[in-house]
């Protein structure tokens, strides 16, 4: 690259995020700096996937490691970039002020949106239908076998190796209300959802899909986060044109952002994750 800026030729709107991870808070220490890179490609992409977007191009900021680390990082970096075809227009390194210093590394990700304006956290309406795509849990389920050191590469990817829904993002773009993805835990940004639209969410938790390692943890599997799924409305009675299953309705706002089978979560219990609390 010759060049301190990209040149960018879009017709449309384009979407921007922005994702920082730190060690020892969004990876442990220790874990593959392959996986460091993969999931921080995915975090943002999946915001991308919220919007009905398709990856136009990033750009990374990087804090600089042993080489070791910075040669698997690059590697899965590159895996990522490939596995969904998300260029890479630049970005900016810094060495770490000290060997100790945990890393922070930072990535911006641009994508144009299947429908314009796309879907906002603020387009659920009363009497939509509330659906969520894969399982809740996946990814504390993964963190927790990776903790113990297992090698189950299938049990320990949702955590290692998220995949962001952007295929589902656009497939749904004709159809959907409000969308958002869910990192911070199904319970909070729902909730979080509810009040941009100034609704009442209510989700019947028996329908939830739950990861099967947490079956008997349900509430923690609704509110750990780092999930990556995508919780979205639909017109009441839609067909869903993606694999996801109904946990819910939008109703018009009572008393509660969230109500959980009919009563709302009980006090000071963490709905999901929060950050710099």
């Amino acid at each position: 690259m010759t060049d301190d800026a990209a040149v960018l030729h879009a017709a449309g709107a384009l979407v921007a995020t922005h994702d920082t991870m730190v060690e020892g808070v969004h990876w442990l220490p220790g874990q593959d700096p392959a996986d460091v890179a993969w999931k921080l490609v995915a975090s943002n992409l999946s915001d991308l996937a919220a919007k009905t977007c398709r990856p136009v191009g990033l750009l990374l900021s990087f804090m600089l490691g042993d080489e070791g680390w910075n040669i698997r990082f690059a590697a899965g970096l590159g895996e990522a970039l490939a596995a969904f075809n998300a260029p890479l227009l630049g970005g900016d390194t810094v060495s770490a002020p000290s060997p100790d210093a945990p890393k922070v590394i930072g990535l911006t990700a641009l994508g144009q949106p299947r429908r314009d304006p796309p879907p906002s956290r603020a387009d659920a309406g009363a009497g939509q239908a509330l659906w969520v795509t894969g399982q809740c849990g996946a990814a504390l389920a993964g963190f927790e076998a990776v903790q113990a050191g297992s090698d189950d590469h299938a049990l320990t990817a949702p955590y290692r190796r998220p995949v962001p829904r952007l295929a589902e993002g656009q497939a749904l773009a004709p159809v959907v209300g409000a969308m958002m993805d869910l990192s911070d835990g199904l319970l909070l940004d729902a909730s979080r959802m509810a009040d941009a639209s100034g609704t009442t969410f209510a989700i019947e938790t028996r329908l939830v899909p739950i990861h099967p390692a947490l079956a008997r943890r349900k509430r923690e599997a609704m509110s750990w986060g780092d999930d990556y799924e995508l919780l979205f409305t639909l017109s009441d009675g839609a067909a869903c044109p993606v694999d996801a299953v109904r946990i819910g309705s939008v109703l018009p706002r009572g008393a509660h952002p969230l109500l959980l089978d009919g009563s709302p979560p009980l006090a000071g219990q963490p709905l999901g994750y929060r950050h710099g609390i």
